[in-house]
């Protein structure tokens, strides 16, 4: 089978970008014929484009093509300069789309109703982030609604990573189209035994974000957080990620709450070995977020037995089995998340029976699981 797998970035950090790599390094390991479309954008918040990437990455060929952002009143949608000829040319069997109002998403739909080509896409669905103004919030639900009527009505299946997700895609989109395929983490490698050489710079005992500092990954209100522990409880925030354009202003609040000097920046660390030693390391690993679709790096850290503390967002509670395999908080609530932290540090036998149940729990989230997944979906919407 031919597979044309479309998404704005990859070779990048991201979730997206490894749910897209890990499925097409295993679906091409297998022996079907996969190639990657992609952007040359590297770093979309930034709008970094760069032109050296490798023209194979695991053994799966990558096409690259110029994006340019296209105005949409007050947003961008961007869209990839000959996309559409090469995705018709490519004799595709089934396109496979990736994100939610992205250009791209359109431009394939665009070829795959025009070849009746079957279409897959995956929303990674976000919903506007609640301090948006009310007029982009309306905006962005008009591309909600716009993709429903469009793309996802020539799509033969939307694939979503929770049952929150679908039912928040079921408000726009063909609800009978909808298939929910969680992603999942190379066990093997995250699981295994072996040389761990951390990065420089980590304190003895820390607490971990892992992810990019992003505005909507609610990192301020965890250095706030730190701040409110109790002395005995308290421990440096470690950042393991690549910076969306935060850095500055956390810095700063961290410096008006007096704890600069607990809160440590180590960007996007490799290889996968070091940040293993990271995550391993860390007293509890910490996602503050106002929304995740699904959360790896909550895979992650069930994988190496680290403790979890995460707001109850998106797919996070099914990700943790509603709060079996780590500690959930509301979203905004300052004083629940230093609680949650304190009795991290204060209750480690709590701590350590979510940590089991979460190194039991992450058995069923195999790449390998997704990907036999998506070929299976994929042989049906070919016979259909």
């Amino acid at each position: 089978m031919k597979i044309a797998q479309v998404t704005l970035r990859f070779d990048a950090p991201g979730g997206v970008e490894t749910n897209v790599r890990e499925v097409a390094r295993l679906l091409k390991a297998s022996g079907e014929d996969v190639t990657v479309y992609a952007s040359d954008l590297y770093d979309e918040a930034r709008w970094d484009r760069r032109d050296h990437y490798a023209p194979v990455v695991d053994g799966v060929p990558v096409r690259r093509f110029p994006v340019r952002k296209r105005l949409v009143p007050g947003l961008t949608m961007p869209m990839m300069v000959g996309l559409m000829d090469a995705l018709s040319e490519s004799g595709s069997d089934v396109l496979h789309a990736h994100s939610h109002r992205y250009g791209h998403v359109l431009e394939t739909a665009a070829v795959a109703e025009r070849r009746g080509i079957p279409l897959v896409v995956t929303t990674h669905y976000h919903p506007a982030d609640h301090r948006e103004p009310a007029w982009k919030r309306g905006m962005l639900r008009l591309q909600d609604v716009g993709f429903g009527a469009t793309a996802y009505r020539i799509a033969r299946a939307l694939v979503v990573e929770t049952e929150r997700e679908a039912g928040l895609v079921r408000e726009f989109a063909p609800a009978d189209r909808i298939r929910v395929i969680p992603p999942g983490i190379d066990l093997a490698r995250w699981c295994a035994p072996g040389r761990e050489d951390p990065p420089p710079g980590l304190p003895p005992e820390y607490f971990l974000f892992f992810g990019r500092v992003a505005s909507n990954k609610g990192v301020p209100s965890l250095v706030e957080a730190i701040a409110r522990l109790p002395a005995a409880a308290r421990r440096p925030l470690v950042l393991m990620g690549p910076d969306w354009g935060e850095r500055a202003a956390i810095e700063e609040r961290a410096r008006a709450l007096g704890v600069e000097r607990e809160v440590v920046f180590l960007g996007h660390v490799e290889p996968l070995e070091s940040a293993r030693a990271v995550v391993r390391g860390a007293r509890a690993l910490v996602l503050p977020s106002e929304w995740e679709a699904f959360g790896l790096v909550l895979l992650i850290a069930m994988a190496v037995g680290t403790p979890i503390v995460a707001t109850a967002v998106g797919g996070v509670p099914e990700v943790l089995d509603r709060g079996r395999a780590g500690l959930l908080v509301p979203y905004g609530d300052g004083p629940a998340l230093t609680e949650a932290l304190r009795q991290v540090i204060e209750d480690p036998e709590s701590a350590r029976g979510r940590v089991r149940a979460g190194r039991e729990r992450v058995l069923q989230f195999d790449w390998s699981v997704a990907a036999e997944r998506h070929r299976a979906l994929y042989r049906e919407v070919v016979g259909s």
